[in-house]
């Protein structure tokens, strides 16, 4: 993807804040040479965020008629309002080796065992993957095969076949689930009961004459 930023050099909190009510958003990149502070179109940039694409892949910046490679590291988003606050990027090249979280796209779990046998529920537990690899391998998405799953098994992160030069990014000796099979809770269906009047069946007592007639 493309995107078009410019430099700015003005800094501050006051500065930032005259950029957002000029419907510009403030930012830097850094890495691979001096930082830099830029700015960039707010519109174009909260649509961009909105991309998957954007979060997950290299980036060409054209920064002073310049071309570089970058990829997106942090934005802020205002507390309530739909403004862009703030976006970080880091310059890259083929040798750059990142660790970046890569959504998770699942398929195939409509014909595993687990669903069509056994008629379970194959639950997303993880939507996205830290991993680690070099810039010019980093996939846009990773795509997860479930047609294995089974009844009463869970996917784990150790378990997933990735491409050539990407492994996932270990914490100690964690090793998170991404998705688990749970077996779909039976509605116990409930027997109308019976209401039986005390007095069913007896004849309501007659009124008198005397109540009659009062």
């Amino acid at each position: 993807m493309k995107f078009t930023a410019y430099e700015r050099t003005l800094q501050g909190t006051g500065a930032s804040r005259r950029l957002r009510h000029a419907a510009k958003v403030p930012g830097i990149v850094y890495g691979a040479g001096e930082p830099r502070m830029i700015e960039l179109d707010h519109n174009a940039t909260f649509f961009a965020l909105k991309k998957e694409a954007f979060h997950s892949t290299i980036l060409e910046m054209d920064l002073a008629g310049k071309s570089e490679k970058v990829v997106l590291r942090d934005f802020q988003m205002h507390a309530w309002k739909p403004i862009v606050m703030h976006v970080d990027f880091q310059r890259v090249d083929e040798t750059t080796r990142l660790r970046k979280k890569v959504p998770l796209h699942f398929s195939g779990e409509e014909n595993s065992p687990a669903v069509k046998t056994d008629k379970c529920l194959v639950n997303h537990v993880a939507t996205e993957l830290e991993v680690e690899c070099l810039a010019a391998q980093l996939p846009e998405f990773l795509t997860i095969d479930l047609s294995a799953m089974t009844k009463g098994v869970s996917l784990h992160a150790s378990d997933l076949k990735l491409p050539e030069g990407i492994k996932v990014v270990k914490r100690g000796t964690l090793n998170p689930v991404i998705a688990s099979v749970s077996i779909p809770k039976v509605e116990e269906e409930v027997a109308p009961v019976a209401v039986v009047a005390a007095d069913k069946g007896k004849a309501k007592p007659k009124k008198d004459e005397k109540q009659n007639k009062k």
